[in-house]
C-alpha cells in the first residue's frame, strides 16, 4: 500500500486500564473526517514494514484529537508493539475513514429506542455516538450495555457518566448497564444472548426489545455478535438492510 495514503501523527497520551487494555490519543489532521461509529486504519512500522489495523474511533466527530481503545493480542504483530506506545511516538493514519456502523443507516423503524451492546473494546464506537448531540435528540431511550469478564475491565465508566451529563443534559432516558460475566455476585453476569433470551436485560432497564421501536447495535467479540444476533432474531428483530430493520453489527477483534 502506498505510504502517500497516510499521514504521520503523534501520540498525545496513553492510558492503561489493565495489563491488556489501554487507550491512546493522537493528533488529528484537518483532512480526517468521520461519522460516529466509523473506524480508522492505523499503521506502525515493524521491521521496516507498515503493519495496519482497524480501530473504531472513541472520540466525538467534532474533537480536535483522535482517541482509540485497544486490547493487547498475545504475540500479535501489531498490538505487541502498539502496547509500548509513549507520548511523542509516531503512528500512521490512513487519510479516510471506513465502516457502516452508524446511526444514519437506520430508516425504518423510526428512531425511538437505541440499544448499544458491546463487549471489550467494542465499546469504542458507542462512546463516539454518545458524544454526538444528534444521538440524544433522536432517541427517547438509550441503553448502553457493556459486557466484560471482570470488574477491572470496565473501562471508561467515569467518562460514560461525564458524557451522559454533558451531552444528555435533560435527557431522562439514558441507562448504562454493566455485565460482569465472571462475577456471580454482579447484578447481571450471564452472556448477552442468555440475558436477551431470558428477558433479564429488558427487565434491568424496564424496556422491551420491540421490532417496531428498537434499533440494536452490536460490537465486540465475533462470537458474541453472532450469538446475540441470533437471540435477537428469536425475539422477532431483523437485520438492518438497505435502511430497514433493527440489528446492525460490527465485528471488532
Amino acid at each position: 500500500m502506498s505510504i502517500e495514503k497516510f499521514s504521520v501523527e503523534k501520540v498525545l497520551s496513553v492510558h492503561r486500564w489493565t495489563h491488556n487494555l489501554f487507550s491512546f490519543t493522537m493528533t488529528r489532521p484537518a483532512h480526517f473526517k468521520f461519522t460516529a461509529g466509523q473506524f480508522a486504519r492505523i499503521g506502525l512500522m515493524v521491521e521496516g514494514e507498515l503493519v495496519l489495523r482497524a480501530y473504531s474511533v472513541v472520540s466525538s466527530p467534532f474533537d480536535e484529537t483522535l482517541e482509540f481503545f485497544s486490547i493487547v493480542v498475545p504475540d500479535g504483530a501489531f498490538t505487541s508493539n502498539l502496547q509500548h506506545l509513549s507520548v511523542g511516538d509516531e503512528l500512521y493514519l490512513e487519510k479516510i475513514s471506513y465502516g457502516y456502523l452508524t446511526l444514519a443507516r437506520y430508516q425504518q423503524p423510526l428512531p425511538q429506542d437505541l440499544w448499544l451492546l458491546a463487549t471489550g473494546t467494542g465499546l469504542a464506537p458507542f462512546l463516539s455516538m454518545l458524544q454526538d448531540f444528534e444521538t440524544w435528540t433522536k432517541y427517547q431511550h438509550i441503553n448502553l450495555v457493556y459486557s466484560v469478564r471482570t470488574a477491572s475491565e470496565l473501562a471508561y465508566v467515569e467518562r460514560i457518566q461525564e458524557i451522559a451529563e454533558m451531552f444528555g443534559e435533560g435527557h431522562s432516558g439514558f441507562k448504562f448497564i454493566p455485565i460482569i460475566t465472571r462475577d456471580p455476585n454482579a447484578a447481571l453476569h450471564d452472556r448477552l444472548p442468555i440475558l436477551i433470551a431470558n428477558g433479564e436485560l429488558e427487565k434491568s432497564v424496564s424496556l422491551a426489545l420491540d421490532p417496531e421501536t428498537s434499533h440494536v447495535m452490536l460490537c465486540g467479540n465475533p462470537q458474541m455478535v453472532e450469538d446475540t444476533k441470533e437471540a435477537l432474531k428469536q425475539r422477532g428483530l431483523t437485520m438492518n438492510r438497505r435502511g430497514e430493520g433493527n440489528i446492525a453489527v460490527e465485528n471488532y477483534w
